[in-house]
Parts: C-alpha cells; sequence; structure tokens
C-alpha cells in the first residue's frame, strides 16, 4: 500500500474540489477555509469563485486551480483560450481543459494537440491539466487522448470531470495501465467517487500521483482521527511469573 505517513501528507495529495455550479458565496466561503485549514495540494473552483479563493487562500500554500471548456469541452479553440487568459489574469496557479470528445472519436489528433499548444503557450510555465472523461472511452481512445496530451505539453492527464466516473477501482487501475504505458512523460490524477481514505490508498498505489476529490476534506479529517487521535492506553502486565 501507498506510504503516507500523516495527515499533512495526505492532504498534500489531494486537490480538493468544488464546482457545484448553484453553490452560494457563504458557502464557498466555507470550503475554502476548510481547503486553508487542512492544507490541501489545491482547490478546484469555478472560475466565478477564483478571486475570492485567492483572497481566502492568500498566505497559505494551497494553489487556486480552475477549469476551461467546462464540463463538456465543445468550445472552439479560440474560445478556450480565451478562458485560460482570463483565469491567467486571476492569478490562477493550475488550468483544467476538458477535451474535445468529438474530436477524439473523429480522431482529429492534431486539433486536440494544437488547442492543448495554444493553452500552455498562453499559462507558462503554470499546470496544465487535460480531462479526458474515460468513463466515456474505449481503451484505445484512452491511450491516443494520454498521447496526444502528453504531445501538447500538459503535465496532467485528469480522468474524469466527476459527471461520468469510473465507479470502481478496476477500472482506474486500468486508466492508471494504459496511461502510463503511452503517455509515460505525463501525471496522472484520478478524479471522481473518492471518498475514504480506504479508496484513496487504492487509487495512489495503483500508480497516481495526485487525487481530485469534493470528499477531501472528510478523507483527510477521518484519517487524522484514526492514525492521529486515537489515543490507546496499554493494559497493565507483569513479567514476574506469579506463584
Amino acid at each position: 500500500m501507498y506510504n503516507i505517513k500523516n495527515s499533512k501528507e495526505l492532504a498534500k495529495l489531494i486537490n480538493y474540489t468544488n464546482l457545484n455550479n448553484i453553490i452560494t458565496e457563504s458557502e464557498m466561503k466555507e470550503f475554502l477555509e476548510k481547503a486553508k485549514e487542512l492544507n490541501f495540494n489545491s482547490v478546484v473552483v469555478s472560475p466565478t469563485y477564483v478571486s475570492l479563493a485567492k483572497e481566502i487562500l492568500d498566505g497559505s500554500k494551497v494553489k487556486v486551480g480552475s477549469v476551461i471548456g467546462f464540463p463538456l469541452g465543445f468550445e472552439d479553440t479560440a474560445s478556450k483560450v480565451a478562458e485560460a487568459k482570463a483565469l491567467l489574469d486571476k492569478g490562477v496557479d493550475e488550468f483544467e481543459v476538458v477535451i474535445n470528445l468529438s474530436y477524439l472519436k473523429d480522431e482529429k489528433y492534431d486539433l486536440i494537440e494544437n488547442e492543448i499548444k495554444q493553452i500552455k503557450e498562453i499559462i507558462g510555465d503554470k499546470l496544465l491539466k487535460v480531462i479526458i472523461e474515460t468513463k466515456a472511452l474505449e481503451d484505445y481512445q484512452k491511450a491516443n487522448a494520454a498521447k496526444v496530451s502528453q504531445n501538447g505539453g500538459a503535465d496532467y492527464v485528469k480522468t474524469a470531470t466527476g459527471f461520468v466516473s469510473p465507479n470502481h477501482i478496476f477500472e482506474n487501475v486500468n486508466d492508471i495501465n494504459i496511461i502510463q504505458k503511452h503517455a509515460p512523460k505525463i501525471k496522472i490524477e484520478i478524479f471522481g467517487g473518492i471518498d475514504n481514505y480506504k479508496f484513496a490508498n487504492q487509487i495512489l498505489t495503483a500508480g497516481a500521483d495526485i487525487i481530485g476529490s469534493d470528499q477531501g476534506y472528510e478523507i483527510v479529517k477521518r484519517y487524522k482521527e484514526l492514525r492521529e487521535n486515537t489515543q490507546v492506553t496499554p493494559k497493565p502486565i507483569t513479567l514476574t511469573k506469579k506463584d
């Protein structure tokens, strides 16, 4: 199993996500305060709440991520590039762009690669993730999506938007194996359905570099309760034999 030493290390392996499209500002503030409390690797929020996230997380080590072409990815390249530029101006650290699945299904790999390259050129050394929606793809399409993402200069492949996610550990392991084989230089984020420490640990053990979860706070708090806040009082023993 993956060797996680403490809750702080676990939080650093989670991108705490809230892309709820009907969330209120007060609810988002509560979410961001939780992220700050546990010091996650990053938060992922909609463009609407990027400025608020930058404000609340100022002074912390939690990075701010947001999405481009979410959740369907069928915007044209110019629109996605414009979204990336707008997010960059807001101070986003990590960018997540949804792949155009129509292009992928039609094997228009040059269009996908060009789109990724243009977005990467705009954001420079900021982190770029390509969401490929593995649940909607055949294995060979996952392989091609991973390859074209790597060729385009993306830093990560992310497996799902969360709307149609793999729902079993074996599906996730299969996705990880395909990506590692066909795009060995790219990193992997698994997203969708990870709501407890056991599942998170299985995903990391299988080879994911990081986890995305809207249940990140609950995962880390529960782990902390089990591993760090449990007090065990040893029973007294005697080392001498009774007569």
